[in-house]
């Protein structure tokens, strides 16, 4: 097999201009470097950008999932990329093999069809948050699992010309999940690998003013759009528990619930239920599709 080409795909708001540099200064020093580097302004405009990095300025937000989307548009005009990295623009790639490595992983497997890397913060901290499986307390153990984390993953150009790319609706939160799922119900790998780092800032997902509405309205989505009828209410029942359970705000239950009414009645997308047999791989990998 021909050794995978990886792309590198960075989305920024404009808003941390050294973050993004000192990103863009580790993807440089890569020991395999990359074949193609894009970072997609969101709605705002680029800096200047090293030599070789190809930006592109929306004219408007179009959320993670929609300027990410655009990224892989680009990133397919050339046609040389098979592996997409995407690394959020506060973080840091502090090994110098992770091309690489993901490379190496790839070649491997040509059923891999995403790799999420572990976040851990400048002391080396990972947030329980942030280990993608529901056994949360080593993350350092490495294996297959169910569904990435956004702030830095690998995904096969191929698997994405199978299932499609990010859902553009969304805008964020939860658009890794549904990724993950389709991936999984075609068959695909997911494979958490800490031992591919992003540093990236310890910050709270509640930081965004939209947080707990769009959280409710996508799981909703999700739901209706992913899983067979049965689990649909099992899943959304479980969530509902465990978010009253973990919510002390008020205001940010109002808004849950609020986004939870807008998942029900808007429109989310075509609907193609997985296969019960994906039902039962991802249950045999600890995380069955009901939490």
């Amino acid at each position: 097999m021909t050794r995978p080409r990886v792309g590198v795909a960075v989305l920024t708001m404009g808003t941390r201009p050294a973050e993004l540099r000192a990103l863009l200064d580790s993807v440089v020093k890569q020991g395999e470097p990359a074949a193609r580097v894009v970072v997609v302004g969101n709605g705002s405009s680029l800096p200047e950008l090293p030599d070789g990095v190809d930006g592109v300025e929306l004219p408007e937000n179009l959320g993670v999932s929609g300027g990410r989307n655009v990224a892989i548009d680009k990133l397919r005009e050339a046609g040389d990329v098979d592996v997409l990295v995407d690394l959020d623009d506060d973080g840091l790639l502090i090994d110098n093999d992770v091309f690489t490595r993901i490379a190496d992983l790839y070649a491997a497997d040509p059923g891999l069809g995403i790799v999420s890397f572990r976040i851990a913060d400048e002391t080396g901290f990972t947030q329980r948050r942030h280990v993608p499986r529901l056994r949360a307390g080593d993350p350092m153990q490495r294996g297959l699992v169910t569904t990435f984390l956004g702030g830095g993953h690998g995904l096969s150009m191929r698997m994405l010309d199978e299932i499609g790319g990010w859902p553009d609706q969304f805008f964020f939160t939860h658009e890794e999940t549904d990724l993950a799922w389709r991936a999984l119900d075609a068959g695909w790998k997911i494979l958490y690998e800490p031992d591919l780092v992003l540093q990236h800032p310890r910050t709270s997902p509640a930081r965004h003013a939209n947080f707990y509405r769009m959280t409710a309205r996508n799981r909703v989505w999700m739901a209706r759009r992913h899983l067979p009828a049965p689990l649909v209410p099992v899943y959304l029942g479980t969530w509902i528990a465990l978010t009253l359970a973990r919510t002390r705000s008020l205001s940010g239950l109002r808004a849950w619930f609020g986004g939870f009414a807008e998942g029900v009645r808007k429109p989310c997308g075509p609907r193609r239920p997985m296969r019960w047999r994906t039902v039962l791989r991802m249950t045999r990998l600890g995380r069955p599709p009901i939490v």
